[in-house]
């Protein structure tokens, strides 16, 4: 049986938590509980424009979570998606939990009418740039970011 994409629910706070925080160190980050915790509220929060999706494997549960912003753009006449969040368990990457989400939000862009999904990865991520390359080339923007001490 293939896995399910699915919205994230109430019941995936035991097997998000984990993969919340393994996607947080990935990127050399320190998991904060109220971080977690603010993000969680939000995932569930219906005046906010952050979104999560979880891959649901019928034999192993939750393998793979995502989290997506939709917002409004200056340039174009319809919202964007922006994919702030893609992770997949360790034990089960490379096997199309990442695919599959793309794909759920590339039909989600479709029925929602959205002008563009798009996300950021690291440069040297080369295992989820294989995965990227295959739905479009990079683009040529760069990107700059001032982060205020915490």
């Amino acid at each position: 049986m293939q896995p399910d994409i699915r919205p994230i629910e109430p019941r995936d706070r035991t097997r998000w938590e984990p993969l919340w925080d393994g996607y947080t160190r990935f990127y050399e980050r320190e998991p904060r509980e109220d971080i977690t915790q603010h993000l969680w509220n939000r995932l569930f929060d219906p005046a906010s424009p952050v979104h999560g999706i979880v891959v649901d494997d019928p034999t192993l549960g939750v393998i793979g979570i995502g989290h997506y912003i939709i917002h409004d753009s200056t340039s174009l006449l319809t919202p964007v998606c922006y994919l702030q969040d893609l992770f997949v368990d360790p034990e089960v990457r490379a096997k199309g939990a990442g695919k599959l989400m793309i794909d759920w939000l590339m039909a989600k862009m479709d029925a929602e009418g959205w002008s563009r999904l798009y996300w950021n990865t690291k440069e040297n991520n080369y295992r989820a740039r294989g995965l990227y390359d295959k739905y479009t080339p990079r683009d040529p923007f760069i990107r700059y970011s001032i982060t205020r001490p915490a």
